[in-house]
């Protein structure tokens, strides 16, 4: 955008202030504070009560505009980052913004923050302020020119309202920031109200035009999907995101639909399409060979699963960027791939480098016997026979069994048509459903041997990328490494992206990581999702314009009523 912007393409500045929007959430929390490990927190604390130095341009990959920071100065290596915090700045409770808060923040975050925020903040080698309002962070070299950008998402927390040694600690006092909502009312594990806070200091920037338009944003939390699902039938709250492609085939056939009362939105994003996976722990010796884990992809039935349950609305990819220019799945290597992974080669098959890899296609009879033949070969060869109709461990006898963790309908009829496939072939899978509380417990502490994770990809990856599967954070509870993988060739393709200075080389490094990842055979690949839908009240109205990110809340507004000017 212009240094001259006066809003986002996608927001509609002449929106009416007013109202309510009420947000239906599966699951529950115990905690106010999203930026420590303890605890289930309310996440959207982060972003609608406290801001960061810098906002997302949701338009463009990867493009940061000024917001708490009113300048920011780097050099062409990208070894410092200067952030000129704005005077107009402050706190919620009336107090200036100022350069110590920046430097509590990224200590404390460093220090005591989550995982992600500890593995970014540390990489910074000197902060100092160089007066109230500006201040200065140095990397020492580090070969990583996302740093500045990643520094200008820091949330910025208040020094005078933040206890240093508790905060660690799960917490339901409402947290003060500088965004433009206020946290004014909390029913533990229940529902959290944000007011918009009239004194908004930040209301007239270019980056919030249109934005936050709701006096008053309500966050009521479900225990259980069907009842999440039938409390939005009846118009408990406003809005919802489906995810369930039978319910968004057949379940909005009630009076409020067909009226028209209920308006359903197709939204299609540019971003890589979110694919859907089941993961291996390969913590779990079970799932160390990756012969093993090559043997299970080929025993499951997409082709089935899709015509019989999803009506034929998905599609599929074995990488982890689908639907994107990121994507290496079916696209050959160029040079500048091949000596990325030189060193690595003897670990990924030809036909992964070629482009002509491609993800077992059944005959969609539920009972394809030359996959079953394939995936016993290689289970044969990780050392496991068939003994009768039980599959076992050559050496201990012991049986081939695990469980498979699910949360909701559509994860559990998966998992379920997947161990009766398991089953032809001796393996005894038994799937095991608990409340959405459990499953991101057990998630955040690796304490399972299968679940479906979804992992959301942008079009700039980045620093992330070490936090979903970096050797560092396979250990570390709370990461996004679910399956647990260490190899150094993950880290190397990383590090590669991260000192990109142009477009191609960035995008090579990208493929080159996919292409690790898929030759790994970390998850089974189940599904990508090629649109949003979104489904809400017309009680509340959004923007023509959608961003490049898909929907956005912050844009929405409360249709007005005739008794509202």
């Amino acid at each position: 955008m212009p240094a001259s912007f006066t809003q986002m393409p996608y927001a509609n500045p002449d929106a009416p202030k007013g109202g309510r929007l009420v947000q239906g959430i599966l699951g529950t929390f115990d905690s106010l504070n999203p930026f420590i490990v303890r605890g289930l927190a309310v996440q959207q604390v982060r972003g609608f009560v406290v801001e960061s130095l810098m906002a997302r341009g949701n338009d463009e990959a990867f493009t940061l505009y000024g917001l708490l920071a009113q300048t920011v100065e780097t050099d062409d290596i990208r070894s410092y980052v200067t952030f000129r915090i704005d005077p107009r700045a402050t706190f919620s409770d009336g107090k200036p913004v100022l350069a110590e808060d920046v430097l509590f923040s990224w200590q404390l975050l460093r220090d005591k923050g989550r995982p992600n925020h500890r593995q970014y903040y540390s990489k910074v080698t000197k902060a100092e302020a160089l007066d109230d309002r500006t201040v200065r962070f140095d990397f020492g070299g580090a070969p990583d020119r996302e740093l500045p950008l990643i520094l200008g998402l820091m949330p910025v927390l208040p020094k005078h309202a933040i206890h240093a040694e508790t905060f660690e600690e799960t917490s339901m006092a409402a947290p003060l920031g500088s965004g433009p909502y206020r946290v004014t009312t909390v029913k533990p594990g229940a529902a959290v109200t944000l007011t918009r806070n009239p004194d908004y200091w930040g209301r007239d920037l270019p980056v919030n035009r249109g934005l936050w338009n709701f006096d008053e944003i309500r966050l009521d939390y479900y225990r259980e999907a069907n009842s999440h699902f039938e409390a939005f039938k009846r118009g408990l709250y406003d809005f919802r995101v489906e995810n369930e492609p039978l319910r968004w085939h057949d379940g909005y056939d009630f009076p409020a639909a067909r009226s028209g009362e209920v308006i359903r939105d197709v939204i299609k994003t540019g971003l890589p399409k979110p694919s859907e996976f089941l993961v291996f722990n390969t913590r779990r010796p079970i799932f160390a060979d990756i012969r093993v884990r090559q043997a299970l992809t080929l025993l499951f039935d997409f082709e089935w699963i899709n015509r019989t349950y999803f009506f034929g609305l998905y599609a599929r990819s074995a990488g982890f960027f689908a639907g994107s220019e990121l994507s290496a799945y079916t696209r050959a290597a160029d040079d500048r791939e091949r000596v990325l992974l030189q060193p690595y080669s003897a670990r990924i098959p030809a036909g992964i480098l070629d482009g002509s890899y491609r993800l077992p296609v059944s005959d969609g009879s539920g009972r394809d016997r030359p996959a079953l033949r394939a995936a016993l070969t290689l289970l044969a060869q990780a050392g496991y026979d068939l003994d009768g109709n039980v599959l076992r461990q050559r050496t201990t006898k012991t049986p081939f069994a695990f469980e498979i963790l699910v949360t909701t309908r559509d994860q559990e009829r998966i998992a379920l048509a997947f161990t009766r496939d398991l089953k032809r072939a001796g393996i005894a899978a038994t799937v095991r459903a608990v409340d959405a509380v459990q499953f991101d417990q057990r998630k955040l502490n690796y304490d399972f041997d299968m679940i479906q994770n979804r992992w959301d990809q942008s079009l700039s990856p980045g620093n992330e990328q070490s936090f979903y599967w970096g050797s560092e954070a396979a250990d570390n509870p709370g990461t996004r490494n679910y399956m647990g993988a260490r190899d150094p060739a993950i880290d190397a393709m990383i590090a590669t992206m991260l000192e990109a200075r142009d477009r191609g080389p960035f995008v090579d490094a990208v493929h080159a990581l996919d292409r690790v990842l898929i030759a790994g055979f970390y998850a089974i690949p189940l599904y990508n999702v090629q649109e949003q839908w979104i489904t809400r009240w017309n009680r509340i109205e959004r923007p023509a314009a959608t961003a490049l990110t898909g929907y956005l809340p912050e844009t929405w507004w409360s249709k007005p009523t005739p008794n509202r000017k």
